[in-house]
């Protein structure tokens, strides 16, 4: 474990001195760490964690973090569109959508997704762009929405959405890549 406390110590603080109006941000560590295991190598993982803040999700990580929020509001269109009576439903609760999806997306869902369905989500998120995020959000609400509309306040809404994301439709990567 100490190994790879160098390379993401050093991941992140390169980070932080070429993008001065982020510094860093929690979220960052989970992306950073995970990347290193996968790719192994300092430079290529600064790279790749650069193109993410600076080109695929801007606005991600400044101080008033303000493409999240952007993007929150995205999400809750997007069910709106897919799913009147989830999006009603949720409004209805007062499940704010900047609650339920800012974690998923701080993180590009890293500390909430299995690895496996993690990977090959960001196979996809760095070939496709952060469309991504958004196809896998609206799939875990539209795939768990009968789960979240049985459920009768905010608090359970929230767990219900926190626990959907251990279940076996989310640790079976390649069904839940197909939908």
């Amino acid at each position: 474990p100490q190994a790879k406390r160098g390379p993401l110590y050093n991941v992140l603080v390169a980070l932080g001195h070429k993008n001065k109006s982020v510094g860093y941000c929690q979220g960052l560590n989970f992306i950073a760490g995970l990347l290193l295991l996968v790719v192994k190598d300092e430079d290529k993982v600064f790279w790749l964690m650069d193109t993410l803040l600076n080109t695929m999700l801007p606005e991600y990580y400044a101080h008033d973090m303000i493409g999240v929020k952007v993007d929150s509001e995205v999400m809750g269109d997007l069910i709106k569109a897919r799913d009147p009576v989830l999006y009603a439903f949720m409004e209805r609760a007062g499940a704010a959508w900047s609650i339920v999806c800012t974690k998923w997306f701080i993180c590009v869902y890293a500390d909430v997704l299995p690895i496996e369905t993690l990977l090959r989500i960001w196979d996809c998120l760095f070939y496709e762009g952060n469309k991504v995020i958004f196809r896998v959000g609206v799939t875990l609400l539209i795939h768990h929405r009968d789960k979240i509309l049985k459920c009768e306040h905010f608090p359970q809404v929230m767990s219900t959405v926190k626990n959907m994301m251990s279940d076996s439709y989310v640790l079976n990567c390649h069904e839940f890549m197909q939908a």
